[in-house]
Order: structure tokens, then sequence, then C-alpha cells
């Protein structure tokens, strides 16, 4: 791997993982496809489903600037969340939007964060290749199609009356009044949308995508449901990232320690630019582009992989 692994690799894998992390179009599935498509020495050295795979290492390196970069792009809303918390357990109450939200996170984070530790090996290893990727990057897209139908159907919450966004906006008020919509959500209606990440072990499903559907069969908008994807997704990518960080300091990160800091650099970029343009995208549009993207290219994939 530290021989194979060269830093326009690593440049071209980190900057796919920061926009296919936050895209609903999964960027694990991506990671397993991609160097399948390529061939050569790409698809010897670059597999997730290897145990102890390097190239696991490199990506855990990627999640990590992934997640910062979340954090950097809703600092003021992690401020209110943080905030919200310690009141909540200094007060031992459950008031305020900031501390209603502050619960819904934390509680929704703990399924899927069990799940992860119980069940990520497993799935990686037998699942993490890419016809099963391809299949579910199939599926991923269907789910996407079938969320915007629900949609449809679901009555909304209330929201922000839109004449009043434009100034709030410039007020940096408007993803305060979004943060306090999104806790209206009730406990249990929060930690289902949390459960929907579970799927996202499944190589192919991706972790917005799911969480947005899931958000959007509650009654949240689609700018709602991406906006609590978003926060919901940085503290489970930083935490997997975290456990497993140490695996860059010990053989599996030997020779790549510079690739890795490229990459990381190249997805925090990426991750950044992609929160910032979704965000704004999900105000007026729908998830049925990236429905379409998905199901073609698992298509595509499938085809290259059994036929090709």
């Amino acid at each position: 791997m530290s021989s194979h692994l060269s830093y326009a690799e690593a440049l071209i894998v980190g900057a796919l993982q920061g926009v296919t992390e936050l895209f609903p179009v999964s960027s694990l599935g991506h990671s397993v496809l991609l160097p399948a498509i390529i061939g050569g020495r790409w698809a010897a050295d670059l597999n997730v489903s290897t145990p102890e795979s390097p190239y696991l290492a490199f990506i855990v390196g990627l999640h990590v600037a992934t997640a910062a970069a979340l954090l950097v792009f809703f600092w003021r809303d992690w401020v209110r969340i943080v905030s919200g918390f310690v009141t909540s357990v200094r007060y031992r109450r459950i008031q305020t939007p900031a501390e209603r939200l502050a619960w819904l996170i934390v509680l929704a984070t703990i399924p899927v964060g069990l799940s992860g530790l119980a069940l990520e090996h497993v799935f990686r290893t037998t699942l993490g290749k890419p016809v099963p990727a391809a299949v579910f990057l199939i599926l991923n897209g269907l789910v996407l199609y079938g969320g915007e139908m629900i949609r449809r159907r679901t009555p909304a919450l209330a929201s922000v009356n839109s004449a009043d966004s434009a100034g709030q906006r410039e007020s940096g008020s408007l993803g305060n009044a979004v943060d306090d919509r999104l806790a209206q959500l009730s406990l249990p209606h929060g930690v289902l949308v949390g459960c929907a990440q579970i799927l996202a072990l499944l190589p192919g499903i991706s972790r917005s995508g799911v969480t947005m559907v899931a958000g959007m069969a509650r009654g949240l908008s689609h700018e709602e449901a991406a906006r609590f994807s978003f926060l919901l997704a940085t503290p489970i990518i930083l935490a997997a990232g975290l456990l497993k960080i140490p695996d860059l300091f010990g053989p599996l990160g030997n020779g790549i320690h510079g690739q890795v800091l490229l990459g990381s650099l190249a997805s925090f970029v990426s991750a950044y630019f992609a929160v910032r343009f979704l965000t704004r995208y999900f105000e007026t549009r729908t998830l049925t582009p990236f429905a379409i993207y998905c199901v073609l290219a698992g298509t595509a994939s499938l085809l290259w992989l059994t036929i090709g």
C-alpha cells in the first residue's frame, strides 16, 4: 500500500470523499466502486473489504477531515447546541429549542454508534465489494426517489415565513430559525431519523440521503432535513474517525502519512464547499437528481463489473 498510494491518488480519493460523504450518493459506495472500475493497482491496493486494510486507515483520516469541515461550517450551531446541552444538564430541564436540539442529536446518535461498533467490520468485509456496492447504490437512488414521493404526502412542520428569509439570512439568524424548527421534532421521531443512519453501514447507501428521507417523512422540508442530516453526521463521523485514528500511527499508516495529510486537506476543502452548496441547493430543490444519478451510476457500474 505505502509504495502504491501515490499523492495523485490521495488527492483524487480525498476530494471525492469530501463530496460524496455529504452529497446523498454514498462515499463508501464510491470508495469501493472507483478502484474496482479503474482496475489495476487501484483495485488491488484500495480495497476496504480487506482485513486490516491500509486503505481503510487512509479513509479514516479523510473522515476526520470531513467532520472538521462540518464543524467549521456549522460552528455557530454547535455553540448553541453544546450550550443547550450544558444548561439542560445543569438545570435538569429540556425547555429551550437549543436544549431540545442537543438531546435530539445525542439520543439520535446512540443507535448508529452502537450499531457501527457491532456491525461495521462484518458489513465492510462481507458487503464492501464492488458488486454489492453497485446494487446498494441503485437501491439508494430508489430510496431517494421514494422519499420525494412520501414528502409530497406528509404534512410539513411550521416553517419560517419565506418573506422573512432574506432578512434573516442577512442577519445570520436564518440558521437559528431552522434549528428551532428542528427542535419541534419529538424525541422519538428524532431518534427514528437518527436510526436511519444505520443503513449507511451498507456500501452504496448514503448516510445523508437516508437521513434526509427519514426527516422528510416526519414533516421536515428539504432544507431542514439536510441541515439535521449534517448535524447528526458530524459527531458520528468524527467519533468513528477518532476511534480508528491510532491506525494511522501504527503499521497500517507506515509510509502513507504524507498521502493521508494531502488527502485529508482535499477532503476538508471539498466537504466545506459541498455543504455550503447543499445547504443552499435544498432551499428550493429536491433529491430527484441525486436519485437519478445513483440509479444510473449503480446500473452502469453493475454492468461494467459483471459483463465487461
